[in-house]
């Protein structure tokens, strides 16, 4: 295979356009070099801050601290929506009250966890489950939902008990559904830690840290490089999780 088509280099295009455009504003002094600082400033301050090992210590924590949410919120996501797509009674008891719960912003949850655990680890944790939670429950459910009647006839056939459906059937059909709430509760989970790191600042570790240290110096360059790592370390995140899901799914292209 070609590996030139492994990436579109149209999509350079912008970004490129958009530094050459920043460049020229701020070398003929067209903008307020204090609020919209050079790219050069910007490049000086990457330097020194990607090599500070306190800037490592804080995408670590960030990423250990979303993966940990996310892992916590999945899960929960998945338990959850199978149950609401099986059962029609848990639906019916759990799922308008799920649906309602779910139309409350995610950031509107923080004063509450805040006041109950503070602003540690546990607080940013539940707020990044809880983001993750209601893509992947939402995915799952549909995906439990959407097994046919002749799918489920094959289980009876089998003799499949209770646990084998599950496992064997309904988790299997559902697969790509799942995949997908996946991946969004993937984004839905580095948003909040971002957002967790803000607005539950505790002066820990962290990327939002990193950034809310350049506001209180007004150095806007420091706040500049924190959001392009912020947005660097989404990416790969989720081109990894989208990596991880081709291969996971890729039996269900062979069997197609």
């Amino acid at each position: 295979m070609n590996s030139s088509r492994s990436f579109d280099w149209r999509g350079l295009v912008l970004p490129l356009l958009l530094l050459a455009a920043w460049t020229v504003a701020t070398a003929f002094h067209w903008v307020d070099t204090r609020l919209i600082v050079p790219p050069a400033g910007v490049l000086r301050t990457a330097w020194r801050t990607l090599t500070d090992p306190q800037f490592q210590l804080g995408v670590l924590y960030s990423v250990a601290r979303d993966l940990s949410g996310f892992v916590i919120g999945a899960s929960a996501g998945v338990a959850l929506g199978t149950l609401l797509g099986m059962s029609r009674w848990a639906d019916h008891l759990i799922g308008p009250t799920f649906h309602a719960l779910r139309q409350v912003s995610l950031f509107a949850w923080l004063p509450l966890l805040s006041s109950w655990l503070g602003y540690g680890e546990g607080s940013k944790l539940v707020f990044i489950a809880l983001s993750a939670l209601y893509p992947v429950a939402l995915g799952t459910f549909e995906g439990v939902r959407g097994i046919t009647l002749a799918q489920a006839e094959v289980a009876r056939v089998f003799g499949f008990n209770r646990w084998q459906r599950v496992f064997r059937l309904v988790l299997p059909a559902a697969s790509p559904q799942i995949a997908s709430g996946l991946t969004l509760g993937l984004v839905y989970a580095w948003v909040a830690t971002i957002g967790s790191e803000f607005l539950l600042a505790n002066w820990g570790h962290g990327l939002g840290n990193i950034v809310i240290k350049g506001r209180a110096a007004f150095n806007v360059e420091l706040i500049v490089v924190g959001m392009l790592a912020i947005g660097l370390v989404g990416t790969v995140l989720n081109r990894t999780a989208a990596r991880l899901q081709a291969r996971a799914l890729h039996w269900r292209r062979a069997n197609v």
